[in-house]
């Protein structure tokens, strides 16, 4: 797995209301034609202006980048779970992408409720763990609060007959993190890492630690976590050589875009900064 970094980008100029420290949407993407194209969001909902914030920009982006769905990367509402939590910590601050028929596909975080999962709009269908495709890609929601093996050898079986040439894993708890908070969930990595490797998956998505990190690849793998779309916890990341880049002061989101052996992603502040951005390509076959 390789990264390099994008060397051209499409400015587009939108004056955005709330948000005047934000000039304007700046999409450093191909937007390219029937190529793939998603955000991601982590530990997001708060019910607060952070997260109502985000998800204004989210739709800014949207008219311009049109991404077809949101991967969420658990701790989706926090606090109270009833069904005025639900519509307060989600519809509404994502209120303009949902009436534009973006879909949300969850997965769950330790403060999720097990009922969440037959919340419709999360598109989980009741289950704790499941997949979906989209062109070359499929993707991969594990319920990562309990890896049992029935979950572990649906894990294995799903990965092993797949086909896709995007192969995305997505779950809270992350495999690698520099957080001073939780850090690397080592016994989590012993048990999937290995699945992961031997069925070739190309990118993992993960939460719960409240900051964005890029990591560097593992065997072959480019790990993300992105857990600050909702929650902060500021100055939280360890310098350490595993890091490709961090950002710990504001909430964000990301925008990633699937062309061919490319994904692209940029990954964008509250206040409109992109963070990082780059390409992850796939290894030339053997």
């Amino acid at each position: 797995m390789q990264f390099h970094k994008l060397s051209k980008h499409v400015l587009v100029l939108v004056m955005l209301s709330g948000l005047s420290a934000n000039p304007a949407v700046d999409l450093k993407l191909p937007n390219a034609a029937k190529s793939v194209r998603f955000a991601v969001i982590g530990d997001s909902g708060t019910g607060l202006k952070p997260q109502f914030d985000v998800g204004r920009l989210m739709a800014e982006y949207h008219g311009i980048f049109p991404f077809e769905f949101v991967l969420m990367l658990g701790d989706n509402i926090y606090g109270g779970q009833s069904p005025r939590d639900f519509k307060r910590k989600f519809e509404d601050p994502y209120a303009a992408l949902l009436s534009a028929g973006v879909k949300f596909y969850a997965s769950l975080g330790n403060h999720d409720g097990t009922n969440a999962r037959y919340y419709k709009p999360f598109n989980m269908d009741g289950r704790r763990y499941y997949n979906f495709k989209r062109d070359d890609a499929e993707f991969f929601a594990i319920d990562s609060n309990y890896m049992d093996p029935e979950q572990l050898n649906w894990v294995r079986e799903q990965l092993k007959k797949s086909s896709a040439k995007w192969k995305i894993a997505y779950f809270h708890h992350p495999l690698y993190s520099d957080g001073k908070k939780h850090g690397s969930d080592v016994d989590l990595r012993r048990i999937l890492e290995p699945v992961f490797v031997e069925f070739g998956v190309n990118v993992v998505l993960n939460g719960h630690e409240h900051f964005y990190e890029r990591l560097k690849p593992k065997n072959g793998i480019a790990y993300f976590v992105l857990g600050n779309s909702g929650e902060l916890r500021p100055h939280n990341i360890r310098q350490t050589r595993d890091a490709e880049k961090g950002f710990d002061t504001d909430q964000a989101f990301a925008l990633m875009e699937i062309a061919g052996d490319e994904l692209h992603f940029q990954i964008i502040a509250r206040n409109g900064q992109t963070v990082d951005d780059g390409v992850v390509t796939l290894p030339a076959k053997k």
